[in-house]
């Protein structure tokens, strides 16, 4: 028996309720897909872009594919169109299923996307930076999208980590640069005082993880290992990465969604789809998930943007299923 498996098994009625089908599709898929049929879960997924939450972010789209305006889609937060996408692929939201998520993927393609794989805020090469790209990358990917561009997306968000081939922004001829915000290789952030940023780094962590096995080179496991020895240069748990100001406290608050703000749950997350749940430097970040249950094998919610965002998921302080399921995907890992 997995060492996590009563956990989980605790959780299974409560996460597998119908009258919820969002979350239940994601923990169905995530966390009990080896108890249900494929029939089983394809029909859950149906019932989660039907009745859950992924209905409403889509009834808000527009028929081109935006949302709140049109353009590059990073303002207004977070009801923008860079938001709804990273949120919908959070959701399990997937091109096979409605065609207007396929029209969202394509409209961020053809408006946060410069040539050359950079995901942007202003859709020219300058307004790129590693927590932007790797959001956006990871969503596309998750919701079922192999589009070409995403190649290229994955080479350059690997590139800039390893600076091969990459000018220094000062470089303004050359034809590859780092620019002001992705200002340097190993997760270096303007944001961040021009230090390894490691917010960024969990979000690229998050979409190299989930790059197919044929889109992945000898430069993205560069990158992934640079990035790895960056959450391992300190004890994960201390949150004591490079940082121009005082640690955010928000580290310790695990939350749903994730946007750029992250939290550790969202570094084991990408550690773990990278195969390294069970590595020792793991354990600490292990013993904080499990410290923080509310209750065995539930997990409330700390941080959110009810209000902010295109729909509710959950009250602070309250025991949350979408949590929930992030923390025992974690586990079910860890095995």
């Amino acid at each position: 028996m997995s060492t996590f498996q009563e956990l989980i098994d605790t959780s299974q009625d409560w996460l597998l309720d119908p009258s919820d089908p969002g979350p239940r599709y994601v923990a169905m898929r995530d966390i009990y897909a080896d108890r249900h049929s494929a029939v089983e879960l394809d029909q859950a997924a149906v019932e989660a872009h039907a009745r859950g939450p992924i209905r409403h972010v889509l009834e808000h789209m527009t028929p081109q594919g935006w949302w709140s305006k049109a353009g590059p889609g990073y303002s207004p937060k977070y009801r923008s169109t860079v938001w709804a996408v990273t949120l919908l692929g959070q959701l399990g939201a997937r091109v096979a299923l409605d065609e207007r998520v396929g029209t969202a993927c394509q409209y961020v393609l053809e408006n946060a996307y410069a040539e050359g794989g950079y995901f942007s805020h202003s859709g020219t090469p300058s307004g790129t930076f590693d927590c932007l790209q790797g959001n956006l990358t990871w969503a596309l990917l998750a919701m079922g999208c192999r589009d070409a561009r995403l190649v290229q997306a994955l080479e350059w968000m690997a590139r800039s980590q390893t600076g091969e081939g990459v000018a220094l922004v000062t470089d303004r001829k050359a034809p590859v640069r780092y620019h002001s915000m992705k200002c340097g290789p190993d997760y270096r952030c303007s944001a961040n005082g021009r230090l390894p940023c490691a917010w960024g780094a969990t979000k690229v962590m998050m979409a190299l993880g989930l790059a197919p096995k044929e889109w992945q080179t000898e430069l993205t496991r560069e990158a992934t290992a640079r990035g790895v020895a960056l959450f391992f240069s300190v004890d994960p748990v201390t949150a004591a990465w490079p940082c121009d100001r005082n640690i955010n406290r928000d580290w310790w608050k695990f939350g749903f969604p994730q946007f750029y703000i992250t939290d550790l749950l969202q570094v084991a997350e990408a550690l773990a789809a990278l195969g390294l749940a069970t590595d020792p430097h793991m354990g600490s970040l292990v013993k904080l998930i499990l410290k923080k249950q509310s209750a065995p094998g539930r997990w409330k919610l700390e941080y959110g943007y009810a209000g902010k965002t295109w729909g509710s998921f959950g009250t602070l302080g309250q025991e949350n299923k979408w949590v929930t399921v992030r923390a025992l995907r974690v586990l079910k890992a860890v095995g």
